[in-house]
């Protein structure tokens, strides 16, 4: 979809100084034999209910590190760096896994799910995490990720729906360009079917796979692809959501809340226990008040920024992502917001998911073909005119910033439709094979161990190690605080954050201490 003259030519330049960016980053604490850590979340990172930089995710071992919002990818990065350092200086001999794919992971029962503390907020995302566990299990919530966040002023939540819309028709290229994840440790698929194949013992992959992760084996659910979610509008969006926030799922209901012996098995019983439930390669966001649900701001304020899933970590950048990528997604998200955007329908929808499968497991097949309307297209050919098509905001974007720097993530882009060879996914495969005898583990290990030689040998000053520890401290008081504010049971909080009324569009009563889950 060509970007019509008349859309870039409306955009001022200060809406495009006005693009704002930042990222979360997913890695799993290993030990130094590659093995999945099972110590606490370490003391000295603070809380991670309540750290604005550094959490966890799914489970305990996964830590999630969070960049403020900024004006480039450079003081992005730079943020996100700094966060690593002091990360890094507080896991004694842990590393930070480097790859998408999961380290060497014991049972899937004692994988360890994060916990948050004995506030009800704290209980409730525990819990949440405990249900994901009885619905998805908890190898697949190991799976780590980027997450960029981006906006730019004057943006219409019809217009935020448009790019969605554009985004996942054209997801397939991100996949291909920057999937780093073709490889896995046989631990992850123990007891489940799969079409991988033997690389050896102990590594299993796709020979033309380039992110494992966005496929069959990454975050997928068969209760999920019963939501037919369109992104035709907001209102349609959050209808969709809504249905599945409160319709009962009798696979769940089954399953039931609590366990005959009085513990918690789930928040709730229905298709989606909270929104964040629901997977996608993108999604609609709004920053909540206190007390307020996901749905709920979506609907009252509308879209205020999106948030793009599906990139793999970079195992070759100490941080998991680079600048040049970054400004490449600039561009791609300026041109699939500003590009034509028809509205989806059913067709398409079961077109795009068929797309990323193929791209996920075969995207570096010669030849490969994808589906686009009632043909088929050349992946490497519909890249291409993708690519010529984004040239225009890459200009844009270039004549603001000054410089040249958006053309050549362009150019970079190319060069990797050109020569697959030097894709990450082929890239992770080649490295395996002459460095680590194709060991997807010893790969890790490897490239993990050097990623924590790199960032401690970086400077960082004693103001900056005092600043991150007070946050750090700050955080620890605020968990105690929050857990001393405590008014209300845990089943009442329970019961009072997931009920229907608190989706609707119409103002609800809400309290701080129904914070987010």
């Amino acid at each position: 979809m060509r970007i019509p003259a008349a859309a870039l030519h409306n955009v001022d330049e200060q809406r495009l100084r006005g693009i704002r960016r930042g990222v979360e980053k997913e890695s799993l604490r290993a030990t130094s034999d590659g093995a999945l850590a099972l110590t606490p979340h370490p003391v000295a990172l603070g809380s991670a209910l309540t750290h604005p930089h550094i959490t966890t995710d799914y489970s305990e071992s996964q830590l999630e590190l969070i960049t403020g919002v900024h004006a480039t990818p450079e003081t992005c990065l730079e943020e996100l760096l700094r966060i690593h350092q002091f990360t890094y200086r507080s896991l004694a001999d842990e590393l930070l896994w480097v790859s998408s794919m999961p380290c060497r992971l014991p049972a899937d029962e004692t994988i360890p799910i994060g916990r948050y503390g004995a506030s009800n907020v704290g209980r409730a995302k525990s819990v949440y995490r405990l249900g994901l566990a009885h619905r998805y299990g908890r190898r697949m919530q190991t799976i780590s990720g980027i997450h960029y966040n981006w906006s730019m002023p004057g943006v219409s939540s019809e217009q935020y729906f448009a790019l969605i819309r554009n985004f996942r028709r054209h997801a397939f290229l991100l996949l291909y360009l920057f999937g780093a994840s073709p490889a896995v440790c046989s631990s992850f698929v123990a007891g489940r079917e799969h079409e991988l194949q033997t690389l050896r013992e102990g590594t299993l992959y796709m020979p033309h796979g380039t992110s494992l992760r966005m496929g069959r084996l990454g975050y997928q659910s068969d209760a999920q692809a019963s939501v037919a979610v369109s992104y035709n509008g907001l209102d349609g969006y959050a209808a969709s959501l809504h249905d599945a926030l409160t319709r009962p799922y009798p696979a769940y209901e089954s399953i039931g809340v609590m366990n005959p012996g009085g513990e918690y098995n789930q928040l709730a019983t229905t298709l989606l226990q909270i929104e964040n439930e629901f997977y996608g390669v993108i999604r609609p966001k709004r920053v909540t008040g206190p007390g307020e649900r996901p749905l709920h701001a979506l609907r009252e304020r509308g879209v205020e920024y999106i948030e793009v899933r599906l990139l793999d970590l970079d195992p070759f950048v100490p941080v998991g992502i680079k600048a040049q990528t970054m400004r490449f997604l600039d561009v791609f998200l300026l041109h699939c917001l500003l590009a034509d955007s028809p509205p989806d329908t059913p067709a398409e929808i079961a077109q795009i998911g068929r797309n990323q499968h193929l791209t996920a497991a075969y995207g570096r097949k010669p030849g490969l073909m994808l589906e686009r309307g009632e043909s088929q297209v050349a992946l490497t050919h519909w890249g291409a005119e993708l690519l010529r098509e984004c040239a225009p905001a890459a200009e844009a974007l270039d004549r603001v910033h000054g410089g040249g720097d958006y053309m050549d993530a362009l150019r970079g882009a190319q060069a990797l439709l050109d020569g697959p060879e030097l894709l990450p996914s082929a890239r992770v495969l080649e490295t395996m094979a002459r460095d680590f005898g194709n060991s997807f583990l010893d790969f890790g290990l490897g490239h993990s161990q050097i990623t924590r030689a790199k960032l401690l040998a970086l400077p960082f000053s004693g103001s900056q190690q005092a600043r991150f520890a007070l946050m750090s401290e700050e955080s620890l008081q605020e968990q105690r605080r929050i857990e001393a504010s405590d008014r209300i049971p845990f089943e009442d909080y329970r019961q009072q954050y997931i009920a229907p009324e608190r989706l609707d569009l119409s103002r609800v009563a809400v309290t701080p201490e129904l914070a987010s889950v």
